[in-house]
């Protein structure tokens, strides 16, 4: 009787060792269909990874470490359908290839969003030389922004994402050593919610944005630019050629620019009457937010927004920044082989980057992007998806 007893023990503990095996299960793979083993692997010593997050209405949000890089948003359509967001790759080696396959998307972009004019910085009476990656001016950070860098990771629950990064002084030519976080946390009502914040020991600029190409339709081999956008704004920052803001701030009214009235981008997008759409091949440009005032932001509005009438997904944006730059991914169409084997073409998707106005630190009229020792940076940016019928 007790050798019976232990020959049925012995059945259950091995069932239960072939159960936790380390062979992947359906259930434990992420909805977007990534596999995380292909995001697994060590860069500049430090470990990389596919973390995933969660919550109980259907949304799942799957980042890597490399770049804090947005690389699936996972919501339901209007019949309950689990549809993929954005755009981005499915392996680590393309997002870390910078020759093949250079890319910005989904990335936490530091340790200044934009451009920065001709690369130059004045600081404390002294110029700072930076990177000139983008039509003579510093775009993103640099070559060797933060979007190629790897973020320290912990993952408390599964719902939120810390990520962490130490830049040192003169890391791209910035001044200061800058201690930076961003939290990714999926909440219960669908929504993104994104906070960076960020310390110096000395005196520095700081201006961190997520970079996800939203594509709502949930076929980004085709044009998106069927999306009906908004932006409570009543002004922007025109750009010259090199997509460099001139310092001017004009009204939108009588103008493409001016999205008050939700309309399909596709009415404009092409528009080459227009110099500031001719010169961007769409857009590519930065609206100055109604929702910001007195130095202050109030991201409990709806600042900008973006609607598929295919799928029914509607995107709300909210931010406590003063700008945000929209994208209509003018670059796309390079023949590169993305997620899932796709193709982007041009005007795809589009990005809604919360930021200071490009160029900030050398147009001191505009809100500051200075960080001094002692002062903490702060951006909120949260992205809640829902959906409509029509």
């Amino acid at each position: 009787m007790k050798s019976q007893k232990k020959l049925w023990l012995f059945a259950l503990l091995l069932c239960a060792i072939c159960a936790c095996s380390d062979k992947p299960s359906a259930s434990k793979m992420p909805v977007s269909g990534l596999l995380p083993h292909d995001f697994d692997s060590v860069i500049n010593d430090k470990p990389v990874k596919l973390y995933t997050l969660t919550n109980k209405k259907g949304m799942e949000v799957c980042i890597t470490n490399f770049g804090g890089r947005v690389v699936s948003i996972v919501v339901p359509d209007k019949d309950g359908n689990p549809t993929d967001v954005v755009l981005g790759y499915d392996n680590l080696e393309q997002y870390a290839d910078t020759v093949n396959s250079p890319s910005d998307f989904g990335a936490t972009v530091g340790r200044y969003a934009n451009r920065i004019k001709n690369g130059r910085l004045n600081i404390g009476g002294k110029t700072y030389n930076l990177p000139r990656n983008n039509f003579g001016h510093c775009l993103h950070g640099g070559y060797s922004g933060w979007m190629y860098q790897v973020y320290d990771a912990e993952q408390p629950d599964k719902q939120t994402l810390r990520l962490k990064i130490v830049s040192p002084d003169g890391d791209n030519g910035f001044p200061g050593t800058v201690t930076a976080t961003a939290v990714y946390k999926v909440t219960d009502d669908n929504t993104l919610d994104i906070r960076f914040e960020a310390e110096t020991d000395a005196e520095t600029v700081v201006n961190m944005t997520n970079h996800s190409y939203f594509n709502l339709n949930g076929n980004p081999a085709e044009e998106g630019m069927n999306m009906v956008l908004y932006i409570n704004a009543d002004k922007y920052t025109p750009s010259d050629d090199t997509y460099m803001t001139t310092g001017e701030i004009r009204p939108v009214t009588d103008t493409p620019m001016d999205f008050r009235t939700p309309r399909p981008i596709e009415e404009t997008v092409n528009d080459s009457t227009f110099t500031q759409i001719k010169n961007a091949g769409g857009y590519d440009h930065n609206w100055c937010l109604n929702t910001y005032k007195d130095g202050k932001g109030d991201d409990t509005q709806v600042c900008a927004s973006l609607y598929s009438p295919l799928t029914g997904i509607l995107l709300e944006m909210y931010t406590n920044e003063p700008g945000v730059q929209v994208y209509t991914a003018n670059f796309q169409g390079t023949g590169i082989s993305c997620k899932n084997g796709t193709l982007y073409p041009k005007h795809v998707s589009v990005c809604l980057e919360s930021q200071k106005y490009p160029d900030s630190p050398n147009k001191p009229s505009w809100p500051s992007a200075r960080l001094k020792p002692g002062e903490k940076y702060e951006s909120h940016v949260a992205y809640k998806f829902s959906t409509r019928k029509n």
